[in-house]
């Protein structure tokens, strides 16, 4: 074993040593902040493993990024949910379905409901004096829940709701959160898998492939946020890296894809773009061609959304939509001075300008990706234009971004990687304003990342070509 990749088996035993007692210390989600600094020491680690195992051979580098990512990954099962109390209405939405109930009829505060409750989800007495309890509204004084805003019907899109349908169908009794779990580390290392897999196969990335998987199979929030958490986030992303390795090349199956990840979760129909990437270049195909294409990407993905939201509008009362609407309000989308949205344009901007010049904004970068776009590197419109989206709306929930997590590890543009550690800083911090700062940070180094790469433009290798990054690209675009 060379120097160096005995340095990098150091790193990933330090990775694993600080999120494994941080992740097991039962810490739970009322004192999340407590996370904050091992969480930051973790990435350091993660950081410099990633660097660290680029200088190793392709065999050698592989077995680390598969092995280093099981034992990563593993660190998010050794305790209850740390940070976030969703899995709970996961887990809840599945018993409600399994009952034949739909989830977007009823609250869990529903009395309609009260049979399926259980002393899990629903403490009484004593079990109310817990952390992270919340009443329920109108009800028995003496029952609380674990699920947050109990008194609101679901948010989660049907392909998420069949996925707590199949977890609790596959769930011995008395499971309680650990099958949310196990089904977030299998689909954590079924995404690591499939970048490994793609990208080993891809031309020009396959001597760095593990480099480039290892920028996801060992990040620090994917233990933390799709195992321990159990967010299904890590569906959507699986189905979204799916997606954009398939749409270059079959664009029907890449748009099925993309409908799949967007009906897990709302999120990765950010990438949609990155998918149409070039359709609008100027020269060449006639505008019926462009359109045909365009057609073939989004038709199936609509056609996916369509059908799989069918069931449940068929089998519910209410709306399938749920919660939606009034997430967005809860969380300061059309109030900008309410929350923490919009962080950095608000420091230039008055608040009532910050939701505009956001859409402005991503509007533009999606505009060049159609027109500018690589239609051959679908992944690369696709990291620019979501990475855009968290620097302009800066949300809060770290768990969101693990989506550019896999981006950049599609892309190899590892300036990004500062925006889902600037999420994680917005949700863990302790003090006030760090998620700005980090934010900012953030986003500094993107910029840094296009001034170093317009300065010192890639040497020709295909090594260097896949390493462009977002802003020497557009530099390029611009002036070639």
């Amino acid at each position: 074993m060379t120097y160096r990749a005995a340095g990098t088996v150091v790193l990933l035993a330090a990775l694993v040593g600080t999120l494994a007692p941080a992740i097991g210390a039962d810490v739970v989600p009322a004192d999340r902040h407590s996370l904050f600094w091992p969480y930051l020491l973790a990435w350091a680690f993660f950081c410099a493993a990633a660097w660290a195992v680029r200088g190793l051979p392709a065999r050698q580098a592989r077995c680390l990024v598969i092995a280093g990512g099981i034992a990563v990954t593993a660190t998010g099962l050794l305790s209850p949910p740390a940070t976030s109390t969703d899995s709970y209405r996961y887990a809840w939405d599945g018993r409600v379905q399994a009952a034949g109930v739909s989830p977007y009829d009823h609250a869990p505060a529903d009395a309609a409901l009260a049979p399926l409750r259980d002393p899990w989800l629903f403490p009484r007495g004593a079990g109310c004096e817990g952390p992270d309890r919340y009443p329920i509204p109108s009800g028995d004084s003496g029952t609380c829940t674990r699920i947050n805003r109990p008194g609101v019907h679901t948010i989660y899109p049907p392909l998420a709701e069949a996925y707590f349908l199949l977890v609790h169908a596959l769930s011995p009794e008395g499971a309680r959160h650990k099958p949310l779990q196990v089904g977030g580390a299998l689909l954590a290392c079924a995404t690591s898998a499939v970048l490994l897999i793609a990208l080993s196969r891809r031309p020009g990335t396959r001597d760095h492939a593990p480099a480039y998987a290892a920028c996801y199979a060992w990040c620090p929030a994917v233990p933390l946020e799709l195992v321990n958490n159990a967010h299904v986030d890590a569906l959507g992303v699986l189905l979204a890296v799916l997606a954009l390795t398939t749409v270059n090349r079959r664009r029907v199956l890449g748009g099925a894809l993309l409908g799949a990840a967007t009906a897990v979760k709302l999120l990765p129909a950010v990438t949609v773009p990155g998918a149409l990437s070039g359709i609008l270049a100027s020269g060449g195909k006639t505008p019926a061609r462009r359109m045909l294409d365009a057609l073939a990407v989004l038709g199936p993905a609509a056609l996916v959304v369509a059908l799989a939201y069918l069931p449940y509008v068929l089998a519910s009362r209410g709306s399938v939509l749920g919660y939606f609407f009034g997430y967005l309000t809860e969380e300061g989308y059309e109030d900008a001075g309410s929350r923490d949205r919009y962080a950095l344009l608000r420091l230039v901007l008055p608040d009532s300008w910050a939701f505009p010049v956001a859409l402005v904004i991503l509007g533009l970068t999606i505009f060049h990706v159609l027109r500018h776009g690589d239609a051959d590197r679908p992944w690369r419109g696709a990291l620019l234009v979501t990475g855009v989206g968290f620097l302009v709306f800066t949300p809060g929930y770290s768990w969101y971004a693990v989506l550019v997590v896999a981006l950049v590890a599609l892309d190899g543009r590892w300036e990004w990687l500062g925006v889902p550690l600037a999420s994680g800083v917005a949700y863990l911090g302790t003090v006030a304003g760090s998620g700005t700062i980090a934010y900012a940070l953030a986003a500094l180094a993107v910029a840094a990342g296009l001034v170093v790469r317009a300065v010192r433009p890639s040497s020709g290798s295909a090594y260097g070509h896949c390493r462009m990054g977002a802003g020497a690209w557009l530099w390029k675009d611009r002036f070639r």
